[in-house]
């Protein structure tokens, strides 16, 4: 009994030190990954590589709808035409999770249009109808994308469905990483990823789509690209490119329990990021001639 009141205590006082310590004064930061809540966390500086925070970064779990990042880029990488018009038909229906679509069967969509809410809107008929309308249907679509998978080096990760609706849509977060740098590299994935809404005519319809990113429809945040996902085996998950407080961070947020927790996370680096710089700022002017050397107190993000 003594050793468990122990370890709450230990957890607590981890939970309650500064999201950012130092990890050579001066120079650089590392993350209290405690202080991040989701499951898998990583959090890289894009420019350099330097790795601000790792939280089972190698663990194996399910990645929901980060699955149509790679949707995406099997769709690019096969040169085929954005403007041709595909038919939604029953075949798109979700067999695995039943999730509802406002796509009617029977309506005719631009390749373009489905990619783009296949990204923002986390579409998944849309996800479904771009994989059944690949060169040799959803079967070699599904093997492209771990072929693509292979070549960019995610050992751990496994494809089986185009919408990432199957629990066996696998990955890692260190994975994930270089999937979200082969996204970044597209400049459409960029574009469509972080549009904030999009309206669709459908027959005499007019279907207004919003991004499934609360982050994306605020005004706090210079995100050059994004995909959330979400199943019950998967939890809450984010991955997100974004400038924060003049560094371009990668961002994964895995398994989070709670709707805004992996939100919470990305505010938590933002927050304890500009703490560090402050306290930087305050340590260098403390060491200038004729200044005080009096230590600053860090501040621990909320």
């Amino acid at each position: 009994m003594q050793g468990g009141k122990i370890v709450r205590l230990a957890a607590a006082l981890l939970s309650a030190m500064p999201v950012f310590a130092w990890a050579a004064p001066g120079t650089s930061y590392a993350i209290n990954p405690v202080a991040l809540k989701s499951q898998s966390v990583l959090v890289v500086d894009a420019d350099s590589g330097e790795i601000l925070a790792a939280k089972n970064a190698d663990a194996v779990v399910a990645v929901a709808s980060l699955t149509k990042l790679m949707t995406a880029l099997v769709v690019l990488d096969a040169g085929q035409d954005l403007e041709e018009e595909l038919q939604i038909t029953r075949e798109d229906l979700d067999t695995y999770k039943r999730t509802p679509s406002r796509l009617p069967f029977g309506a005719r969509v631009r390749r373009g249009d489905l990619l783009l809410l296949a990204l923002m809107a986390s579409e998944n008929r849309a996800a479904l109808a771009l994989s059944r309308h690949y060169p040799g249907g959803r079967e070699a679509f599904v093997a492209q994308m771990n072929a693509t998978a292979t070549h960019l080096g995610m050992t751990n990760t496994r494809f089986t469905d185009a919408a990432g609706l199957s629990a066996s849509n696998r990955s890692t977060a260190r994975d994930l990483r270089l999937l979200l740098d082969a996204a970044n590299a597209q400049p459409l994935i960029q574009e469509y990823s972080t549009r904030p809404s999009h309206t669709l005519r459908v027959g005499k319809q007019r279907l207004r789509f919003i991004s499934s990113n609360r982050l994306v429809r605020g005004a706090r945040w210079d995100i050059e690209l994004q995909k959330t996902g979400y199943t019950n085996e998967a939890g809450r998950c984010l991955v997100m490119q974004a400038t924060v407080e003049g560094r371009r961070l990668a961002m994964i947020f895995l398994n989070s329990v709670g709707k805004l927790t992996r939100y919470g996370d990305a505010a938590r680096v933002r927050q304890g990021l500009a703490s560090a710089e402050r306290s930087v700022a305050h340590r260098v002017k403390a060491s200038l001639p004729g200044t005080s050397s009096a230590p600053v107190e860090s501040t621990a993000a909320p």
